[in-house]
């Protein structure tokens, strides 16, 4: 090396970093998302150097992008369990569940046979406006078939889904005709709905089943609310079972609407987050209205902090059995390439002060697989089964007894209910069997059924129907002999169940839940409860 190399060498190595470090904070100005960006350390220099030193003189070519790609969740995987790297492929499907929408085209599917099945056009949807009916097969989109028993519900999904405004050109068996129709639709915003259904059980009890908390579940659930209030709502059940979480903020509105104000709905707290507190603004609606909230062990975060913050502030029951436990925050930091990063940043509390966060002290195979133990260890069964220490006892305003360190303890336990599990219910449910008879109940019927709107008409429709000795031979043919013990002791389930899907295939979830439920010993129970 010359003296002049050694002279200049440093002076554009400092250059280039300005330069670098420029460039990135024009980028970074210039987007709307927020970037994140490493400060220089130690280790950081010494990953680089590490990365550097395999790029150039590994004995074969390797992508340093591959290797990244790769590094990043092996670092992360030593955090928590919620603490997870997104790929830029990955995010838009990420996190569109909790955006409220999609690009697509507007249909409920069904792959039927070897065939992707239009159960249901989206109202006012792309496919609706383009002539798409209910029972119409989808053989080909832009030219690509998509007939076939190995085809993946991804490679199905991907064809359909797109950007707002691009075009898709798909190709329709229509029953009833020769040729095949070819239609151009127009992808559009396709909403994701976040709250299943809101119904009157009865003249007093109303019922309202959240998914999830998303960008507009909080705007849902205030529909629902108020059709509830129009139709004599005096009594209201709030469905949380399997509801894995979402949008902190789209449950402390929901919250909001059933505390006085200056009532604590939770705080959050970090080694880097300060103390923020979630207060009651006393500007809800529902303030009296009696409330019983339903959780499972599938009912995490955003859903335990609207269950904590009912029980802690003694404002309704909690029902059901001891909910996942997930009581960390995270925020989604954006990746200069379009990935991105869900870091936990702090531990959220129930007003009394409880993080019902569960131990991952040994990883996140032990972590992930705390349900299973759960079941082995029989609390589904068993209230008495779960024993607590009482360091993690916690009382509430009004005396009574709550407990953290793992979940949401119900304030009445309510055992998994197996009643009518056969084996051969067991299996027709294992093989799709009873939703797809469903399905081809409909499809054979589809002129009489499709005039229907209400759950009332499609029973009536099917009360003197030989339902049960038509999915008997339906099954048989699909290979599965009827058991006949098997079918008497499990007659209701298969009845009802059957009965369920084929009004979902007729107006949704308006059909399915009133019918599904009446199956639900949690929910029996709340109806028959006295105060």
């Amino acid at each position: 090396m010359n003296n002049k190399t050694k002279i200049f060498l440093p002076i554009l190595l400092a250059m280039a970093i300005v330069l670098g470090m420029y460039i990135n904070s024009y980028f970074q100005a210039s987007s709307g998302s927020r970037i994140f960006n490493a400060p220089a350390t130690t280790a950081s220099h010494k990953l680089d150097a590490v990365l550097n030193m395999i790029v150039d003189d590994y004995v074969d070519t390797v992508s340093a992008e591959r290797l990244v790609e790769q590094a990043i969740p092996a670092i992360l995987k030593h955090l928590d369990p919620h603490t997870v790297y997104i790929p830029k492929e990955d995010l838009e499907r990420y996190n569109q569940d909790l955006k409220g929408n999609f690009g697509g085209i507007g249909i409920q599917y069904i792959t039927y046979r070897d065939t992707v099945t239009v159960v249901k056009t989206i109202e006012g949807g792309p496919s609706e406006y383009a002539g798409v009916l209910a029972g119409d097969r989808i053989v080909k989109v832009d030219s690509t078939p998509i007939i076939g028993t190995d085809l993946s519900t991804e490679f199905i999904q991907g064809k359909l889904k797109g950007p707002k405004g691009t075009g898709v050109k798909v190709s329709i068996f229509r029953r009833g005709l020769k040729d095949l129709i070819e239609l151009d639709i127009i992808r559009g915003s396709i909403p994701v709905a976040s709250v299943d259904i809101s119904y009157m059980i009865n003249k007093d009890l109303g019922y309202i089943k959240v998914r999830r908390f998303g960008a507009t579940t909080f705007h849902e659930f205030a529909k629902g609310l108020e059709k509830l209030k129009e139709q004599g709502l005096k009594k209201l059940v709030v469905d949380l079972r399997g509801n894995s979480g979402g949008y902190m903020s789209a449950a402390t509105n929901m919250i909001n609407e059933f505390l006085p104000e200056g009532k604590m709905i939770v705080y959050t707290e970090g080694k880097s987050q300060a103390k923020t507190d979630y207060v009651s603004t006393g500007r809800g609606d529902y303030q009296e209205l009696p409330i019983v909230i339903l959780i499972d062990e599938g009912s995490a975060s955003a859903s335990e902090i609207f269950a904590g913050a009912i029980q802690d502030n003694d404002r309704g029951k909690v029902v059901g059995r001891r909910s996942f436990g997930k009581g960390l925050v995270q925020e989604q930091r954006m990746l200069p390439d379009g990935s991105a990063m869900r870091l936990t940043v702090a531990r959220y509390y129930t007003p009394t002060g409880r993080c019902i966060q569960k131990s991952y002290s040994k990883g996140k195979a032990d972590y992930n697989n705390d349900i299973t133990k759960r079941f082995i260890h029989g609390e589904f069964e068993k209230r008495d089964s779960i024993h607590f220490a009482d360091s993690l006892k916690f009382k509430t305003p009004g005396g009574n007894i709550v407990y953290g360190g793992g979940g949401i303890m119900p304030d009445i336990f309510i055992p998994v209910d197996t009643m009518g599990y056969s084996k051969y219910f067991i299996e027709l449910n294992h093989k799709g069997l009873i939703h797809r008879f469903a399905f081809y109940y409909v499809d054979e019927h589809r002129e009489e059924m499709k005039k229907f709107t209400k759950v009332e008409e499609i029973i009536n429709y099917l009360k003197d129907k030989p339902l049960i000795k038509e999915l008997t031979k339906y099954c048989e043919d699909a290979g599965v002999k009827t058991n006949k013990k098997g079918l008497k002791y499990s007659l209701e389930i298969i009845d009802t169940q059957m009965k369920a899907y084929i009004a979902r295939n007729i107006i949704d979830d308006d059909g399915f839940f009133p019918i599904i439920n009446k199956l639900d010993n949690t929910l029996g129970y709340v109806i028959d409860m006295k105060e």
